[in-house]
């Protein structure tokens, strides 16, 4: 393949030509020079800037793919708003919806709000953490599961959420999620890390042998399937067989505490309002450390990196702790090394941001969730001595960033994933917590996968976009055009 007529470095006037073989960048040209095209394809990038193929780091594929086909309620304000939006949405029998949030409102959600308003209906509406799930009576007598007020959370949520999931025939999800990675190769991505809980690796399999997807997968697992892949030998960054190096072996997803959303991130520090009688008065730790070493452990013997949920900063430090001590069995040589992650990091005590560095552990951060969070940031972890959204901090210690979107959290779209991080605003506010603020360079490398700038011999993955990011504001940096992406030698977009 030859792209053709690209910017590949601010500096420098012209257009290049880059030439791709495989999975790999071969030639570039000199800026204003030509590279021969006998017998190549050739893509016409149009005089757009040549980036490191954007990254999302943090998915939850089959989730999203489904929640674009569901009632949006995230614009809604209270329980009843919810109601109101799912009766003028006219749906009756089956109703899907997704996105709101409840940490703010006075009165929670309850199953008989829903029996009220859409009576032997079944109800699902996904909270926009993924992190609750609130079912109608009429469901939960159709999933046989009984519940007080029909609100799951946590562990009980993504249960739910997957007993939902079950009922959706394999050949329709698999259309959806196919279609997505379409999607996403719009806006620019070539690669995700799909956090979905399920057999990833058999469900990627499977949707490969369907048609290769627009965005090459890596597939976590879950301590559910953790046996089985160890006994298996897959290990993290292995190809999945017939996928054609589209779908690889992910990380060990473990889930250490829960959402601020739900109040019950793990923290230090009591929630306001609660005199700290309560037990969940400082969130839940939903794994202790014990068995987060026990599972990290079980996860290294097979050669399988962790990627451990923490949002509280007592999550973090647990996790940490866990950490610690299994890098200590990785440096004796009884296990081997595999890297660790920390997904999300919301909240992280001082003391703690340069054990990140120090133990190596990627920071997985979504930098929208700063945006769309901070107005509950301020009412629930407000006077902490805690960093929230610490990426600055983080960054100045050397700690590696990579930035997904957790989607449906957050919509997966990188270019906003930096706007939010060098600007910290998405409105006409004033900038959040702006001495967090990342520099574009970082912003753009942690969008990247880590990569810099595109050289010979790079993978060739590769995004084009209409104009520098340096040169574009706030708002346009969000909706720059992408003219081309490129995804393991693979043309997935090329703008009408």
């Amino acid at each position: 393949m030859l792209l053709q007529r690209v910017r590949v470095d601010p500096a420098q006037e012209g257009l290049s030509d880059v030439r791709v073989e495989g999975d790999r960048v071969t030639e570039i040209s000199a800026p204003g020079e030509r590279l021969s095209a006998a017998g190549d394809d050739i893509v016409d990038g149009a005089g757009g800037v040549l980036l490191p193929g954007f990254v999302d780091a943090h998915v939850h594929m089959a989730q999203w793919s489904m929640a674009r086909r569901r009632i949006d309620v995230g614009h809604a304000t209270s329980a009843a708003d919810v109601v109101d939006i799912l009766v003028a949405s006219g749906e009756r029998s089956v109703v899907r919806a997704q996105g709101y949030r409840a940490a703010l409102w006075s009165t929670p959600p309850h199953k008989d709000m829903l029996e009220a308003a859409l009576p032997g209906a079944h109800v699902a509406v996904t909270s926009m953490d993924l992190h609750s799930v609130w079912l109608s009576p009429a469901l939960m007598d159709a999933l046989g599961v009984v519940h007080p007020t029909g609100v799951f959370r946590d562990h009980d949520a993504i249960a739910m959420m997957g007993a939902l999931d079950a009922r959706v025939d394999d050949a329709e999800l698999d259309r959806h999620v196919l279609d997505g990675a379409d999607e996403l190769a719009r806006r620019g991505i070539t690669e995700i890390l799909d956090f979905e809980y399920d057999d990833n690796w058999s469900a990627w399999s499977r949707r490969a042998a369907r048609r290769l997807p627009g965005v090459r997968a890596t597939a976590s697992t879950w301590p559910t399937w953790l046996e089985q892949c160890v006994a298996a030998g897959r290990r993290t960054g292995e190809p999945v067989p017939d996928t054609a190096g589209t779908v690889r072996m992910g990380p060990l997803k473990i889930m250490a505490d829960g959402s601020l959303n739900t109040r019950t991130a793990c923290c230090h520090d009591p929630y306001p309002d609660d005199d700290g009688g309560s037990s969940e008065s400082h969130g839940l730790l939903l794994v202790d450390e014990p068995e987060l070493v026990r599972l990290m452990t079980t996860a290294a013997s097979g050669s399988i990196a962790s990627a451990v949920h923490a949002i509280g900063d007592r999550a973090n430090t647990v996790v940490l702790d866990a950490v610690a001590s299994v890098r200590a069995r990785m440096r004796t040589g009884e296990l081997p090394t595999v890297g660790a992650r920390i997904e999300h990091a919301q909240q992280v005590r001082p003391a703690d941001l340069a054990r990140f560095a120090d133990l190596g552990v990627v920071a997985s951060v979504q930098p929208q969730h700063a945006m769309s969070d901070r107005d509950v940031v301020d009412v629930l972890w407000a006077d902490r001595a805690s960093r929230a959204y610490p990426y600055r901090s983080l960054h100045r210690l050397g700690v590696t960033l990579q930035f997904g979107s957790d989607a449906p959290v957050s919509p997966p779209d990188p270019r906003a994933a930096v706007a939010d991080a060098v600007h910290r605003t998405d409105d006409d506010r004033p900038p959040w917590e702006p001495d967090e603020a990342l520099p574009l360079s970082a912003a753009l490398r942690s969008a990247c996968g880590g990569r810099d700038a595109v050289t010979v011999g790079s993978a060739a993955d590769l995004t084009v976009l209409a104009q520098w990011p340096h040169l574009l504001s706030n708002a346009d940096l969000r909706s720059v055009p992408v003219l081309v992406t490129i995804s393991g030698g693979r043309l997935t977009h090329l703008s009408a």
